[in-house]
């Protein structure tokens, strides 16, 4: 069953890819060509999956500092290390289409800003965890950090953005008078592929999480 939900899950990737490169329409307003729009169909996925797995890491710790089982910080670990890995995905892919587009890899636009922040917060959280020996008190100082992320990760990801002034990203899907404007197959790409990147994401995860029982049991935790 598993064997098949995989292949399942790259099927669905491998639409997404199509659809984002020769079915959805380019996006217009660009001034590198309408072409140079489509990576925001794999950047702007990317960006929320990242988002996703740092509210699953909060969560995941929440429910460790209840219930003091070692997997959960383990599953809070590995959420972290794929937020981290899938937001340097996000940067890296925005730089490229930064460059392209407005000439520049860095602008200091609000948005390239708080996505850095946000990586080096949960940076720090693996820091935190090098920087602990003993493993009860780790995993309950890495908890309460990942909890209080819970907070930040909104924050930086959709509150600062706004209030750090105007952005040179295109307008958001919902726009400030609450109307879509957007094409309908562009939304249906963009929703496919951050779905997909989520469910890539909660697959990885458990991999991860099976990978450090495994080390438990064998008395090899980090």
């Amino acid at each position: 069953m598993k064997t098949l939900l995989a292949w399942i899950l790259w099927l669905w990737i491998a639409l997404v890819i199509v659809g984002a490169l020769w079915w959805a329409p380019p996006l217009p307003g660009f001034q590198a060509g309408p072409d140079s729009s489509r990576i925001v169909y794999f950047h702007v996925p990317m960006a929320w999956t990242s988002f996703v797995a740092f509210l699953a890491a909060g969560v995941f710790s929440a429910l460790y500092l209840k219930r003091r089982e070692p997997r959960r910080d383990a599953a809070a670990t590995a959420a972290v290390q794929l937020g981290l890995a899938f937001g340097l995905l996000a940067l890296v892919s925005g730089m490229i289409w930064a460059k392209i587009e407005w000439g520049e890899f860095w602008n200091f636009d609000p948005r390239q800003t708080t996505i850095v922040l946000a990586l080096l917060f949960y940076t720090a959280y693996l820091v935190l965890r090098l920087a602990v020996a003993d493993h009860e008190t780790r995993r309950r100082l890495a908890a309460g950090y990942a909890v209080f992320g819970l907070v930040v990760a909104p924050f930086l990801f959709f509150v600062a953005p706004r209030v750090l002034g105007a952005s040179l990203h295109p307008e958001p899907v919902i726009n400030a008078e609450r109307e879509l404007k957007m094409d309908p197959a562009v939304l249906w790409v963009l929703l496919s592929g951050s779905a997909a990147f989520t469910a890539l994401f909660f697959w990885m995860h458990s991999l991860q999480c099976r990978l450090a029982a495994i080390a438990r049991r064998n008395g090899l935790e980090a």
